[in-house]
Protein backbone atom coordinates (compact mmCIF):
# COMPACT_ATOMS: atom_id res chain seq x y z
CA UNK A 1 0.00 0.00 0.00
CA UNK A 2 1.26 3.66 -0.35
CA UNK A 3 2.50 5.89 2.36
CA UNK A 4 1.62 9.54 3.24
CA UNK A 5 2.85 12.35 5.16
CA UNK A 6 0.37 13.16 7.66
CA UNK A 7 0.53 16.87 8.39
CA UNK A 8 -1.80 16.45 11.80
CA UNK A 9 -0.39 13.38 12.90
CA UNK A 10 3.10 14.38 11.62
CA UNK A 11 3.94 10.84 10.50
CA UNK A 12 3.74 8.61 7.55
CA UNK A 13 0.58 6.75 7.56
CA UNK A 14 -0.52 4.48 5.19
CA UNK A 15 -3.63 5.95 2.77
CA UNK A 16 -6.82 4.30 3.82
CA UNK A 17 -9.22 4.38 0.70
CA UNK A 18 -6.51 5.41 -1.78
CA UNK A 19 -7.83 6.62 -5.28
CA UNK A 20 -6.02 7.28 -8.50
CA UNK A 21 -5.82 10.98 -10.15
CA UNK A 22 -4.12 12.46 -12.60
CA UNK A 23 -2.92 16.15 -12.39
CA UNK A 24 -3.59 18.80 -14.76
CA UNK A 25 0.03 18.56 -15.92
CA UNK A 26 -0.22 14.76 -16.35
CA UNK A 27 1.53 13.54 -13.72
CA UNK A 28 -0.08 10.71 -11.16
CA UNK A 29 -0.95 10.91 -7.61
CA UNK A 30 -2.83 9.11 -5.27
CA UNK A 31 -5.39 11.20 -2.99
CA UNK A 32 -6.71 9.15 0.40
CA UNK A 33 -7.60 9.87 3.93
CA UNK A 34 -5.39 9.12 7.35
CA UNK A 35 -6.33 6.15 9.11
CA UNK A 36 -5.91 7.46 12.38
CA UNK A 37 -7.31 11.11 12.65
CA UNK A 38 -9.04 10.88 9.59
CA UNK A 39 -7.79 14.35 7.38
CA UNK A 40 -6.94 14.26 3.87
CA UNK A 41 -3.61 13.32 2.39
CA UNK A 42 -2.46 13.33 -1.03
CA UNK A 43 1.42 11.71 -2.08
CA UNK A 44 2.19 12.81 -6.05
CA UNK A 45 4.24 10.43 -8.06
CA UNK A 46 2.70 6.86 -7.88
CA UNK A 47 -0.30 5.42 -8.49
Amino acid sequence: MAEAYCFKCRAKKEIRNPQSVTLKNGRPAIRGVCPTCGTKVFRIGKS
